[in-house]
């Protein structure tokens, strides 16, 4: 078992980081609400693939919680998860605190409307624009080389790319797993749609014989902002040659 360093303020996470620059080590970065489990560590892995060092997040983030969802009841198992990240090789915790975070007179706001207003954003105002925030403030924090994001989230993941690319953060959004069949994603629905027996298939389709239309609508709008973007990114690219 590796040893951990745990560090609770951006002074010491980026006083840390430094350390790892200047021994010429690239920096991979997990953000997590902790509670972890085996997905969590596979993004570890994934970071692992992509960095010589990783570094985790656990920060349960309130911003991103609805007034209907209990964000003092979220699980917090700080000991059991330093464990979990101490067996798995990370070399660095970063675990704030509130007042750490969103010190007294926070009042920015990120936000990525577009991709944000459906779906899971359809039933969880304001959802998405914690995550922003919160994912944002986290990458100038620590500014890694990359960091990983699982692609069960789909949606998550594209808010954050987005933002990433909207704000010029020079920092590579990896997915964590690299399934090339992008419609797996957006668990959250079943939760919001309890009763739409949806069937994940391939590329966004959703074909089951009752989904609701305005799920499949939704999904198409998500999914179509989505290759849009990556038809831009491309085509900067080709350009940039």
């Amino acid at each position: 078992m590796s040893e951990l360093s745990v560090v609770r303020t951006v002074r010491d996470l980026r006083t840390a980081v430094a350390d790892m620059r200047q021994a010429g080590d690239r920096i991979g970065l997990v953000p997590t609400m902790g509670a972890l489990h085996a997905a969590h560590m596979a993004l570890v892995e994934a970071a692992r693939h992509h960095a010589d060092r990783v570094v985790a997040t656990i920060f349960v983030n309130p911003t991103q919680f609805g007034p209907d969802e209990d964000f003092s009841t979220y699980p917090r198992r700080e000991a059991r998860d330093i464990d979990t990240l101490c067996a798995h090789g990370v070399d660095l915790l970063f675990a704030p605190s509130v007042d750490e975070m969103y010190p007294d007179g926070f009042e920015t706001v990120v936000e990525v409307p577009e991709i944000s207003r459906d779906l899971c954003g359809a039933h969880r105002p304001g959802h998405f624009a914690g995550v922003a925030t919160i994912v944002t403030k986290l990458l100038l924090q620590a500014l890694p080389d990359c960091a990983v994001f699982g692609e069960k989230d789909y949606q998550q993941l594209q808010v954050i790319r987005r933002l990433a690319r909207d704000l010029d953060i020079p920092v590579e959004i990896v997915w964590g797993m690299n399934d090339p069949i992008l419609g797996r994603a957006l668990p959250v629905m079943q939760a919001n749609f309890p009763d739409a027996p949806v069937t994940k298939t391939a590329a966004g389709h959703f074909l089951q014989e009752e989904v609701p239309q305005e799920i499949a609508e939704a999904i198409q709008r998500v999914y179509a902002r989505t290759l849009q973007d990556a038809s831009t990114t491309d085509s900067a690219a080709t350009s940039a040659k």
